[in-house]
């Protein structure tokens, strides 16, 4: 029997006879008929969905749908507006970047990497260049200078990524201005971010040993200009949401609920799990890049709900804001110091030095290799087309990403390539507790459960 017939003679001969309900579920499929919305004949459709004693429906929300986080498609089975069950359906987007990376050197296995989660781009190079590392055995020869310049990237990632967080919840409820408040941080930070890397997004500055280049001139002045900025107009964000009834309404009281026993047993991290209340941070836990050495605090709420969810990312980007003014203060004072290590087997691309524009190779560094030194040529030429070779190994090495616990395990044989490169993504992970979040709710929850858990199809998929 398909899902749109209905056959009242059969069931009512079936039932009547044991005295039972018509319309009980008796596990027969034959008997228990599920009504799918995959076309047929609507008017016989209808009619025989009336003779039913429930008005259990299936609907498909995605994989092109603006609330669902990119090309992500959930199941939805619905009483009236109640949602009864969830199931998430991913791999639409299926870049292959994890596998790809096997056929990459060492280095350029950061231009895939840092693609994945596209809003979080620095945690994904900081993961990975840790790892490969750990590996060559030099963590210990990473330049203090390389160490800063990485948290700061990282820590104005967050207020990045946090921002477009609340932004977007806003905008899937209809508070388009929440979003466009909040972007307009955004971009200010992305200045800072271009001028240092070269790019506003997938930028690739993070490199085995260190960075790609040092600050540009004039960069701490124009810190400290964006800081002032988001010291005035980041409250801005907080106060036009918490002072809108209808967003606390949409977000509070237990909407998108997930407890501490569930985020632990779904190994839910970040924001969600800090929600419950438990300062879990890898920042504090597990320091890395000498997080230990700057002063901030863990973030929590105990709210459970997708307004505590809120609360934990408004805040957290005050704290950010202060490892940031740590680590402008640290650079100011390290003005000359080396920002890659000393090795000119590792160090990728070979002694470069930036031209005026801030993109390509100065005349003096293709003057050096092209007309001055045949060995640095050749070293140049060899170190970017075939890589440096790593020791056999293996190594997992876990960040605090904006979104939680993101780790990269890199495997060697020795060779130029990795031979398996695998990302633990948090929006992975966390998007288990969507279902659990959803099943009860009613339909229009689904969108801000979903959205309060800041996931990204891109490093789902991967």
């Amino acid at each position: 029997m398909s899902s749109t017939e209905f056959h009242d003679e059969e069931i009512l001969d079936d039932t009547t006879a044991a005295g039972a309900d018509p319309y009980r579920q008796t596990g027969d499929p034959d008997v228990d008929a599920t009504y799918y919305a995959d076309g047929g004949d609507w008017d016989d459709i209808a009619e025989a969905q009336a003779e039913r004693g429930d008005e259990t429906i299936v609907v498909n929300m995605g994989p092109q749908h603006p609330s669902t986080h990119g090309v992500l498609r959930l199941i939805l089975e619905l009483d009236g507006e109640t949602v009864t069950d969830c199931r998430v359906a991913i791999g639409y987007l299926h870049t292959g970047i994890e596998k790809s990376m096997e056929y990459r050197t060492w280095s350029q296995g950061v231009t895939l990497c840092t693609r994945m989660d596209y809003l979080t781009p620095f945690f994904q190079e900081v993961s990975y260049c840790l790892g490969v590392e750990r590996l060559l055995g030099i963590e210990a020869d990473v330049p203090e200078k390389a160490s800063v310049m990485r948290v700061l990237l990282m820590e104005m990632n967050r207020i990045v990524n946090h921002l477009v967080a609340i932004g977007t919840t806003g905008n899937e409820m209809g508070a388009t201005t929440v979003m466009t408040v909040a972007f307009r941080e955004r971009e200010v930070i992305f200045d800072m971010i271009e001028m240092i890397t070269g790019l506003r997004m997938n930028n690739g500055f993070i490199r085995p040993g260190g960075v790609a280049n040092d600050l540009p001139a004039g960069a701490i002045p124009k810190l400290r200009e964006m800081s002032a900025w988001l010291h005035a107009h980041l409250p801005e964000v907080g106060q036009l949401c918490d002072d809108n009834p209808i967003f606390r309404a949409r977000l509070d009281n237990g909407i998108g609920f997930l407890d501490l026993s569930a985020c632990m047993a779904l190994g839910t991290s970040g924001p969600p799990l800090r929600a419950t209340g438990l300062d879990w941070d890898l920042r504090k836990k597990q320091p890395y890049c000498g997080y230990e050495t700057y002063d901030f605090d863990v973030v929590t709420d105990d709210g459970c709900d997708a307004y505590a969810r809120f609360v934990v990312r408004r805040d957290e980007m005050f704290e950010a804001l202060k490892i940031i003014d740590q680590a402008i203060d640290r650079l100011e004072r390290m003005d000359g110091q080396p920002w890659m290590v000393d090795d000119p087997k590792i160090a990728w691309p070979a002694r470069l030095t930036v031209g005026p524009d801030g993109q390509g190779n100065a005349n003096e560094h293709i003057r050096h290799i092209m007309g001055e030194s045949m060995e640095s040529l050749i070293h140049h030429f060899k170190l970017v087309t075939e890589g440096f070779q790593v020791p056999p190994g293996q190594a997992y090495v876990p960040v605090e990403s904006p979104k939680g616990e993101l780790g990269a395990h890199v495997v060697s044989d020795g060779g130029t390539r990795p031979y398996r490169a695998h990302f633990r993504d948090p929006s992975f992970a966390n998007l288990q507790g969507l279902p659990a979040m959803a099943k009860g709710a009613m339909l229009s929850d689904v969108s801000v459960a979903g959205a309060s858990l800041d996931m990204v199809i891109g490093g789902v998929d991967r």
